[in-house]
């Protein structure tokens, strides 16, 4: 059964094996690594706390999103070592993916299936430079369904594979400066509002997942807004130099 300390739940080693999923043995690794600080220790038993239950499940999130081990240790070793669960709860409901539609884990072969043709690896690195079909663990790969169509009419169109990958590395950029903005204003700006007011985690993911579709939806009105004023611009451009040549 789980103790208690000043009303704080503390938790055995198998309660905590069997609250987080987790092996003894990789709660033993991650505690070695300083990824989980040590058990409390009352006598010659040790327990753990809703600091530890979080801390290793923002691991498992860590991992489920493909970070490496070392990646984990930057990212973990980054949040100070005096944060709350309801913080690192926080982490981890940034980490959730952003769009509903959950990639499907496909071989070449089914993915050829999939879309009734024979890709070439032209046609895998274009499809992956969109991010519609990623190349994972395996052979296999994490596939966008509903994206497929799309980029399957693409490279009908004979659209660039340098053009994807460009484009890609121009996503990836913007889209790092554009978390990593979003994040801050998130931590400085609601999170201490809700915090503040005694939230749980629950309800400060559920308001994460509310905000997601229209963050979405604001980018998406955001983009198509710029792409009109550099149209505009660029109209605006060669007006000015065709009256200058006829000048």
């Amino acid at each position: 059964m789980a103790d208690s300390l000043a009303g704080e739940e503390l938790l055995t080693l198998d309660e905590l094996t069997a609250r987080v999923g987790m092996s003894v043995r990789n709660i033993r690794f991650y505690t070695t690594k300083g990824l989980v600080p040590p058990p409390l220790r009352r006598g010659r038993s040790g327990y753990y706390t809703a600091d530890h239950v979080a801390r290793l499940e923002l691991v498992r999130e860590l991992q489920e999103h493909g970070f490496t081990l070392s990646a984990i240790e930057r990212y973990v070793g980054a949040i100070p070592a005096d944060a709350t669960p309801e913080d690192i709860a926080l982490h981890r409901t940034m980490l959730a993916p952003w769009q509903a539609d959950a990639p499907a884990e496909l071989t070449r072969a089914e993915l050829d299936r999939r879309t009734g043709r024979t890709l070439s690896d032209e046609d895998l690195a274009t499809l992956a430079a969109l991010g519609i079909a990623i190349r994972g663990k395996r052979g296999r790969y994490q596939v966008s369904m509903s994206q497929l169509p799309v980029g399957l009419g693409l490279i009908d169109l004979g659209f660039p594979t340098e053009a994807a990958l460009a484009a890609a590395d121009v996503y990836a950029a913007h889209g790092r400066q554009l978390a990593h903005e979003l994040n801050e204003l998130f931590r400085t700006m609601v999170w201490p509002v809700y915090r503040e007011a005694g939230a749980a985690p629950e309800k400060i993911q559920e308001v994460v997942e509310r905000l997601k579709p229209l963050s979405i939806a604001s980018l998406v009105s955001a983009y198509e807004s710029a792409m009109d004023e550099t149209k505009r611009e660029r109209i605006a451009e060669r007006t000015r130099r065709v009256s200058g040549d006829d000048s």
